[in-house]
């Protein structure tokens, strides 16, 4: 199905201007009630008879386009819905990526404007896509934020090759050459299962595969938002990516990188992960020999070791022969430290500034979850106990690649989580 466009202007149903958030979920094996079960919740929650737009976000083991058509039995096929494939789902009162799991906000925009636009073959050419639907989205200097979507499988793991994925810096390379507004860009490529499975995306109307989707709101209402990392450099040592062939790195300094893997674990025993749970790549922007500080870093996860043992698999190809990187440790403790700072600074931030916090969104890695990263508990139950603490409403998934600014363009991230908020006076 080809992509389309949602324009509307919404006109203020009261005096107050208010944005309106109803949060629901579902835990049901069968599609079209895990939808239908997940939006009657959320309506219920927050008495908002007719949304304007819906975020949804379900497992990808469901069949996506009974889902939605739950979801429409409620709200009709008039009112958008963008999201699409999950890992997993966190709201206020639910966290889980263990079978099946859906989430969905139902968002009412009285006075504000949002303009959602979609375009597909993104596997075609991820540049192109992006310029594209910049062009189609019609970006303003009021937007006060853009979301973007994609599918981040491009040919899904098969038993004996890795996954394909789109490439998301050739996607937001040609999004941001064509963006006007100064408006934050934030989003995710999407991810169904650590399985690295199909992705598919709610278009509006409609489920598509091969898609991006761009959301711009506009309007009396400001947008936080904040980068929870929680990687460090295993030693002070660069190393010079020497062979790489997209995403597939081969050797670091002219040694083969699972050597150099073999030599920090002891034994070979990692290469049966996937994703790697204690190792990661990462590119220093910062000064090269200053102390080394989080947000100075872009890491990259590894997916998995080749089956034949000469070589890694990132889950991003924007790595090129030549660049300069560091082995980075994933500790499990600073990550859950990072997210609990940063979450109650942010939160702290917005009070400071007179304003209420009134929607959470949080896109986290799928790679930091307890079952990928080896920690006792959930990172993001950190940020669900200091919204639930300030009674705010919050959805949340796992995603594949997190987009948000950094230093001076939004980028694609990886083992990192993603905090926006939406506030007003």
């Amino acid at each position: 199905m080809e992509g389309g466009s949602w324009i509307s202007k919404l006109p203020p149903n009261s005096g107050n201007k208010k944005m309106k958030v109803g949060i629901g979920y579902s835990s049901e094996a069968d599609a079209f009630q895990a939808g239908k079960q997940s939006i009657e919740k959320a309506i219920r929650k927050s008495d908002i008879l007719q949304p304007d737009i819906v975020f949804a976000f379900c497992n990808g083991s469901y069949d996506h386009d009974k889902f939605i058509k739950g979801i429409q039995v409620i709200t009709g096929e008039d009112v958008p819905v963008i999201g699409g494939s999950a890992v997993g789902i966190l709201t206020n009162e639910y966290l889980s990526y263990d079978g099946f799991s859906a989430g969905v906000a139902v968002i009412r925009l009285d006075g504000l404007e949002f303009r959602l636009s979609t375009v597909n073959d993104l596997d075609k050419n991820e540049k192109r896509t992006g310029e594209k639907l910049a062009k189609q989205l019609l970006n303003t200097p009021e937007d006060k934020i853009v979301l973007l979507f994609y599918d981040s499988i491009r040919v899904p793991a098969a038993a004996n090759t890795p996954p394909v994925l789109n490439n998301s810096t050739n996607f937001l390379e040609g999004f941001e050459q064509n963006l006007t507004s100064a408006a934050p860009v934030l989003g995710a490529g999407l991810l169904g299962d650590l399985a690295f499975g199909n992705t598919k995306l709610f278009c509006g109307s409609h489920v598509s595969s091969q898609c991006a989707a761009g959301l711009a709101i506009s309007g009396e209402i400001d947008v936080y938002h904040r980068i929870m990392h929680g990687c460090s450099p295993l030693d002070g040592i660069y190393h010079t990516i020497t062979k790489i062939d997209g995403p597939i790195v081969y050797e670091l300094d002219g040694i083969p990188i699972t050597q150099i893997i073999d030599e920090i674990y002891g034994n070979k025993n990692w290469r049966s992960q996937q994703p790697v749970k204690q190792l990661a790549l990462g590119v220093n922007y910062g000064k090269k020999f200053d102390t080394p500080k989080e947000t100075n870093y872009v890491t990259r996860l590894i997916n998995c070791a080749l089956q034949d043992g000469e070589g890694i698999v990132l889950f991003e190809s924007d790595f090129k022969e030549g660049t300069e990187i560091q082995i980075m440790l994933r500790s499990g403790g600073e990550m859950i430290e990072s997210t609990r700072r940063n979450t109650t600074q942010l939160i702290n931030e917005i009070q400071t500034d007179g304003k209420k916090a009134i929607f959470g969104f949080y896109i986290d890695c799928a790679g930091r979850a307890s079952v990928s990263s080896s920690t006792q508990t959930e990172e993001a139950s950190e940020v669900q106990k200091i919204f639930n603490a300030r009674g705010i409403p919050l959805l949340g998934f796992y995603s594949g690649v997190e987009i948000a600014p950094f230093l001076g363009k939004s980028q694609g991230l990886d083992w990192t989580g993603v905090l926006i908020v939406f506030a007003e006076r």
